[in-house]
This record gives C-alpha cells, sequence and structure tokens, in this order.
C-alpha cells in the first residue's frame, strides 16, 4: 500500500516551495550532526582521565571563525532571498487571473464564480490557467489551505485577502480551514476539482451541473441588488446633490471633507455600502444609509455591478421618486429598503 508522506504537487508554486522546505530540512539536519558529532568527540577527548595534551589550549583561529561566521551568514541571505522571491510572486497574481469569490463561513466555504455559478465546500479550475480566489469571511478568522497547491491565506471579516495559484494536474486536492474557528472547526473543508479547460467550461456553462436554468452571473445578481435597494435615487449618471455620480467608479481617487483622499477598490465599494459614515466625501453629508444586513456574496455582486457603470450608458436606470422605489422583501423578516429610508428621512447614497 502507498502512504502519501507528503501531499501531491499539482500548482506552479508546488516544486520551488518544496526545494526550499528540502533544502531548509537539510540544513538543518547537517549542522545539527556537525555540532553534534564534534561536540561528542570533544565530550570523549577531553574528559576526565584521558591523557589528551592540555598545555597549549587554543584560543584564537581568524580563519575558523571567518569560516563560521560567513559561511552561515551566506547561507541565510541566500535562502531569505529565495523565501522572499516565492512571497512575492504568492502575493502578485498575473493580469489574466481568473476570479473567484470565496466566503468564508461557520463551517462551510461558499464559492461563486464571475458567471453565477455556486458552489459549498468545492472549488472547480481549470487546469493551466492562473486562477485568483478574492477572499473574505462572514464571521471570524478563517484560512483557506489547499495543500496539494502549497497555497494558505486568512480570510478576515470586513476586508478582502487575495489567494492565487496554477492548477498543474487535473485531480481532487483537499480544501481546509487552516484557523481554529470554532467547535465545527474540524469538519469546514472540502475538495479543489482540477479539470481540463474545455471540461472546465462546458461545467461552467451549465451552471455547475446544479442550477435550471442557468445562475445569472455576477454583474446580473449585482444589477438587480442594484434596482431592488434603488440606488438610482440617489447615484445618477452625473452628480447631484442628492448623491455623486458613480461613473467608472472602479480605480478613482475619491476626496474627503477630512482632506484625505484614497483609491476606490473593492474594499473602499464596500466600507462604503457597510460603513458609509467612516468616509464622507468631499462636499457632501453624512446622510447615506448603512447595508449592514447584505451578506458578503451580495455585496461581492452589488461590486461587481458598479465596476461595469459607464458615461451614458442605461445601467443606471432611471431615478425614480422616493414614493415610487420598489421595496425589497429580505428573508428573515428584515425590513425592506423603503421602510428603511421613510424612517431615516434620507437618500439611498448621498455622501459616498
Amino acid at each position: 500500500m502507498k502512504i502519501p508522506f507528503f501531499p501531491e504537487q499539482a500548482s506552479n508554486f508546488a516544486r520551488e516551495y518544496d526545494a526550499l522546505f528540502w533544502l531548509l530540512t537539510f540544513l538543518t539536519v547537517l549542522f545539527t550532526l556537525i555540532v553534534m558529532v564534534l561536540a561528542l568527540t570533544f565530550i570523549n577527548k577531553y574528559r576526565r582521565g584521558k591523557p589528551a595534551d592540555r598545555s597549549n589550549p587554543v584560543h584564537h583561529n581568524a580563519k575558523l571563525e571567518a569560516l563560521f561566521l560567513f559561511a552561515p551568514l551566506g547561507l541565510a541571505l541566500g535562502i531569505f532571498a529565495w523565501g522572499a522571491k516565492i512571497f512575492v510572486e504568492m502575493r502578485e497574481p498575473p493580469e489574466n487571473a481568473m476570479e473567484i469569490f470565496v466566503v468564508g463561513k461557520r463551517w462551510m466555504w461558499h464559492v461563486q464564480h464571475q458567471n453565477g455559478t455556486r458552489e459549498n465546500n468545492t472549488l472547480h479550475v481549470p487546469v493551466g490557467q492562473p486562477v485568483k480566489l478574492t477572499i473574505i469571511s462572514q464571521d471570524v478568522i478563517h484560512g483557506l489551505y489547499i495543500p496539494q497547491f502549497r497555497v494558505q491565506y486568512h480570510a478576515v471579516p470586513g476586508r478582502y485577502t487575495t489567494l492565487w495559484f496554477t492548477a498543474t494536474k487535473a485531480g481532487r486536492y483537499n480544501l481546509f480551514c487552516s484557523m481554529h474557528c470554532g467547535t465545527q472547526h474540524s469538519e469546514m473543508g472540502g475538495y479543489v476539482y482540477a479539470v481540463p479547460p474545455d471540461e472546465f467550461t462546458k461545467w461552467l456553462d451549465n451552471g455547475g451541473n446544479q442550477y435550471k436554468p442557468i445562475p445569472k452571473t455576477m454583474v446580473q445578481t449585482g444589477q438587480k441588488l442594484w434596482e431592488e435597494l434603488n440606488c438610482a435615487s440617489c447615484h445618477g449618471a452625473t452628480d447631484t446633490k442628492r448623491g455623486p455620480a458613480l461613473t467608472g467608479i472602479s480605480g478613482k481617487t475619491r476626496q474627503f471633507e477630512d482632506g484625505t483622499s484614497m483609491v476606490a477598490d473593492r474594499a473602499y465599494l464596500r466600507e462604503s455600502l457597510v460603513h458609509p459614515y467612516s468616509k464622507i466625501l468631499k462636499g457632501y453629508e453624512n446622510s447615506m444609509q448603512t447595508y449592514e444586513d447584505l451578506t458578503e456574496d451580495e455585496i461581492n455582486a452589488l461590486i461587481e455591478y458598479m465596476k461595469t457603470l459607464g458615461a451614458g450608458s442605461k445601467d443606471f436606470g432611471s431615478t425614480p421618486s422616493m414614493s415610487e422605489a420598489p421595496a425589497r422583501s429580505r428573508p428573515g423578516g428584515e425590513e425592506n429598503h423603503q421602510e428603511s429610508l421613510d424612517m431615516k428621512g434620507v437618500g439611498s447614497g448621498a455622501n459616498r
């Protein structure tokens, strides 16, 4: 019976990561043996009762001291440079990477593809194509860990993190949570399925063989949320007193009332929905309601739609009056959007 002592190498990082690991292991064992052998040799040679010459002890040897100083230093710096190279490569996904969204929840992994296909505790990826995972947690800190790919990164509440890889071999691989997240932490696992590109495309087009009809894309889901939440009542194609335009919002520099500024990236757009009062756009007041009741999946979809908004497009929709705003009924008896507006007496987004 073949016992798999080490995980299979199935990604672009695996071989180089393992090479560095084995080098560190080899050097650790080598220097441990050298120190141990020398220690035992001197203990035996100079122990009490041995006829060793102790009349002229050596207190200084420049060549030996230089060797002990510069040889380990050179090895340490070389290993540091190699490890830093791998670290930087793991943190910088390529431009052509396919983006997949992952939400960690106690105790499961929820995955959503760009075309709307969703998975629970499974992740399908194509072989040979870079894949970028945009990760966030719904509750506590989790750790997304795929041992066969030699990749791992934290899923943090309220913050997006990124993990990327290229699967090099078709197969089924483990998906774990590497952070103790509660009583059922050990059950928070699943599988990554790396399949040939044509099979992945067929699987994706068929909605993962789970949905009939084919699910909406993330942009379509986001557009539906945009309409249900009546975002267009405040955010039109141009700036108004009620709210700023979101034309080409992604990547724009936003100027705030406190004199600071930042680029409108995914993290900023999420914060604008969940904590709109934290950064007030210059020229506006704190009048936007919060959307903390949105799930992370809904936030991801809404952001994807906001990134598509363009000047002169019809994506903004009409700007109905508040009395005409469609009410959104949310599961679990949560209040709809119109009721929230009536209670607060404010628009849906006048400060971001």
